[in-house]
């Protein structure tokens, strides 16, 4: 290969990848034609679909989120939560605030509205086991939601978004689903197996998306008849709230993750949290902080019990309608979910994001279903017992108004729900549309605004099928049945995380720390060093570096490995260059030198008048491995004691391919 500056060649083009594009979306158009043209058929088909895969699977998911969870939390105790999704170098792309934003955002969104309120009520009138309306129920009910709510589904996400993250930014793989399987097949992720994988993780994206859609304009709907006497239910004015949010979810589309999809995510946790304070304090304050404690030490006490139990000996349909819809909801969800966690976490370490991830937005929803659940609770067992439950057996979706109701300034915390509906509703819809469209792009971080235009009108017009097909009904069945073929998926993710950090392990192991001036190749003078500490060079002095030293030293080396048949490539950037070593499969060998800018020690400070930040700061030449910076100076090397660096760094590398092709 040829010396290369990239300086001077265009970007990687954001292209559709056909088998993935066609494939997802002719399989898609067809079931929106299925069920919204034999709505009937398409009704019964998912109703008896829903039966079977419970009936014979349901121990499956129980058993597989079970090992989400644990494998979860076991890799953030591990010594390999300390390496990071991204170069050793790489730092956060955004702050904890914008990042937690969007994690709850993307995450939870629609659900808790819909939720919040139903299902702890509906526990609370029927619970699984026993008699309902009582103070017995009152617990159960509590506990049930938070195990639907909690620590699992985050898990989920958890095991997606780390193996997308891990792939796609510590060995620059494409930000897809087929990534995280190179440890297992190698190149074979860019076959037919690859493209089948991507498939199913759009289709259970788009279900997924669709059923959270499909929920928020029930919602809406339910909203707008409270305020305004709307018709109730009505197929049609659904329909319509779907196209109307679907074009303000476009818009955001065109106005790009930072642009629309933050300021967005952002806006639905502000409004959220005014909500939530607003039942807080408007509620039974004192009750919610004491019933706080006490759910979130029930659920830590009985999660245990709750992750394996499908009612075996008591069977019952509950499980289907509940706990398996959610955890098939998740599922779903998680390709969605993963990739746009993966792709807004980028920089931080492995224990961080899962961290992150798992409890972080789980206090929050505890919170939240504590308030809005152990409101409504406190209604039914004191003078208004069956104001809540009425509403919720009529339609789950006026829940939450039908608490509102009894509550101050109803009309306006009434609006504040219906429009935090709305937010979550576009925020969901773009966000689904922009991961679907870089699955559907070969993982390119920005993909064709045309192509999320697309996606983000079929994802309206999949939750318009269900909802035509059978309401709540057939969105409970899209989730579980687009989730069972993405559980093994999962587990084969697992597998393959652990072995490519298995292999980062190993490699860690052979390179040992950073190299030091003093531990390098040829021997440096003490004069050389002690000339090297006292210098702070300025950029145009590493430049030359780089240009006179640097470059001639990898050329050389780059040269005389062409003889011996090795691939290698100079690779010149603005303020780098680098030697990569090509093996075919196996990992490619890089070694670069950087300027790097730095601010001046205090003490060299101190004879400086001039405030121009450029005279404040010096350069350094650090060492740069395919890992990222190894955080040692070569300025001041001559060429040879720079190739035997180099020399050292390969020899390392050759090591771990023989250390690896044994294993």
């Amino acid at each position: 290969m040829t010396e290369q500056t990239i300086d001077n060649k265009k970007p990687r083009k954001a292209e559709i990848n056909p088998p993935v594009f066609f494939g997802s979306a002719i399989l898609i158009i067809a079931f929106v034609i299925f069920a919204a043209f034999f709505s009937d058929t398409a009704s019964a088909v998912f109703k008896d679909t829903q039966s079977w895969i419970v009936d014979t699977f349901g121990w499956f998911y129980l058993l597989a989120v079970g090992f989400f969870l644990v494998f979860s939390i076991g890799l953030a105790m591990t010594s390999y939560g300390a390496i990071k999704l991204g170069p050793d170098h790489s730092e956060p792309d955004y702050g904890y605030l914008s990042w937690f934003a969007m994690l709850f955002s993307a995450g939870m969104g629609i659900g808790l509205l819909f939720f919040g309120v139903a299902e702890p009520i509906m526990h609370f009138s029927a619970p699984p086991v026993g008699e309902g309306g009582d103070i017995a129920a009152a617990r159960e009910a509590m506990s049930i939601t938070f195990f639907h709510w909690g620590l699992h589904a985050w898990a989920i996400y958890a095991v997606v978004g780390l193996s997308l993250a891990y792939f796609g930014f510590r060995h620059n793989l494409p930000l897809t689903i087929r990534s995280s399987l190179y440890p297992l097949i190698g190149e074979r992720i860019y076959g037919p197996i690859g493209h089948a994988v991507d498939i199913f993780a759009v289709l259970g994206t788009m279900f997924g998306v669709a059923t959270s859609l499909g929920l928020g304009v029930l919602q809406v709907n339910a909203g707008l008849t409270y305020m305004f006497d709307l018709p109730a239910e009505s197929v049609s004015l659904q329909i319509g709230l779907i196209a109307a949010i679907t074009v303000l979810a476009t818009i955001s589309v065109i106005a790009g993750l930072d642009s629309g999809i933050k300021r967005l995510s952002e806006l639905n946790l502000g409004l959220a949290i005014l909500l939530m304070l607003f039942v807080l304090f408007a509620g039974p304050t004192l009750f919610l902080l004491q019933t706080f404690v006490q759910n979130t030490g029930n659920y830590l006490s009985e999660v245990v019990n709750k992750t394996f139990n499908l009612y075996a000996y008591d069977p019952n349909g509950w499980i289907g309608g509940w706990t398996l819809f959610y955890w098939g909801w998740w599922i779903a969800w998680s390709p969605f979910v993963g990739m746009f966690i993966a792709r807004v976490s980028r920089g931080r370490t492995i224990r961080q994001f899962i961290l992150g991830v798992l409890f972080v937005p789980v206090g929050f929803t505890f919170m939240w279903m504590t308030f809005f659940g152990g409101t409504a609770i406190n209604m039914e067992l004191g003078e208004l017992s069956g104001v809540i439950s009425n509403a919720v057996s009529e339609n789950n979706a006026i829940a939450i108004y039908a608490m509102f109701e009894q509550m101050p300034f109803s009309m306006i915390s009434a609006g504040l729900a219906t429009i935090l509906v709305v937010t979550f509703f576009v925020t969901s819809s773009d966000s689904g549309s922009l991961v679907i469209d870089m699955i559907t792009s070969n993982g390119h971080p920005k993909p064709p605004v045309w192509q999320r235009i697309f996606w983000a009108l079929t994802e309206g017009c999949v939750a318009a099928a269900l909802l035509l097909a059978g309401g709540l009904k057939a969105l409970q069945t899209a989730s579980i049945a687009g989730a069972l073929p993405f559980v093994v998926i999962m587990l084969l993710m697992c597998f393959g995380l652990m072995k490519g950090l298995r292999m980062e392990g190993i490699k860690r192991l052979i390179i040992g720390v950073p190299q030091t001036p003093v531990s390098t190749g040829r021997q440096v003078s003490w004069k050389q060093r002690l000339k090297n500490l006292s210098e702070y060079p300025d950029k145009a002095a590493m430049q030359t570096f780089l240009l006179e030293v640097v470059k001639p030293a990898l050329k050389k080396v780059s040269a005389e490995l062409k003889t011996t048949g090795v691939d290698a490539d100079i690779v010149s950037k603005k303020d780098s260059i680098e030697l990569v070593v090509s093996y075919g499969g196996e990992r490619d060998f890089v070694y670069g030198v950087h300027s790097v800018r730095h601010l001046m020690p205090s003490f060299a400070l101190d004879a400086l008048e001039d405030d121009d930040d450029e005279t404040k700061r010096y350069y350094r030449g650090e060492v740069y491995l395919a890992e990222g910076s190894q955080h040692y100076d070569l300025y001041g090397y001559n060429q040879e004691q720079v190739i035997d660096d180099i020399l050292i760094q390969y020899e390392k590398h050759m090591h771990f391919l023989h250390i690896v092709g044994d294993s």
